[in-house]
């Protein structure tokens, strides 16, 4: 079992854009298939993913090809907001491909509540790899799908903002992963 302590660990991320898709790369102090749990199991996952703040609500966590994964998002002040993945491939410690989109409290498809014209949906790639030292990388790989030319630009636009969120979330991520393996380790 890998000890870590979140002080004296390097957490390397890296951000790339290609062919108006979005990629960001992060390497956590943790094992792979400890990783993926956390991404996968339905408790693991509503303690750290998403905006540093919001208190996250689990309504659906169905773990197979086409089925879901609907999340409310609530703000300090009370804002609401829903999310959804409907996963299309999940193979098991390596990688999870799912179609994002915002959503309502029914789990119906969304606008973004703030940027009307961002895609309806998109494709996001999440790999797993476990390196020699015995962190993991994370490859995340996004983009939209069938977005309009404008949908796109507003899609691109955003890139600064995504790689912001989601350094934020996955600093949730190694907050949380350093409990779970002090956990394991008792």
């Amino acid at each position: 079992m890998m000890k870590s302590n979140v002080g004296d660990s390097k957490v390397d991320s890296e951000v790339g854009t290609e062919a108006g898709s979005f990629t960001i790369t992060r390497v956590v102090a943790a094992p792979r298939d400890v990783v993926f749990k956390a991404f996968t199991d339905e408790s693991k996952l509503a303690q750290w993913w998403g905006p540093k703040g919001l208190k996250m609500g689990v309504t659906a966590f169905n773990l197979n090809p086409e089925g879901d994964f609907h999340y409310s998002m609530t703000a300090p002040e009370g804002h609401e907001m829903w999310g959804k993945w409907v996963f299309r491939d999940i193979l098991p410690s390596e990688k999870l491909v799912f179609v994002s989109s915002f959503s309502d409290a029914a789990g119906g498809i969304t606008r973004h509540p703030a940027a009307e014209e961002w895609p309806l949906e998109t494709l996001s790639t999440i790999t797993f790899t476990e390196l020699e030292s015995g962190s993991t990388s994370i490859t995340l790989v996004g983009g939209p799908i069938d977005a309009t030319p404008s949908e796109q630009k507003v899609f691109e636009a955003g890139l600064d903002s995504m790689r912001q969120g989601f350094n934020g979330t996955f600093d949730q991520l190694d907050a949380f992963l350093a409990k779970e393996i002090i956990k394991e380790a008792k």
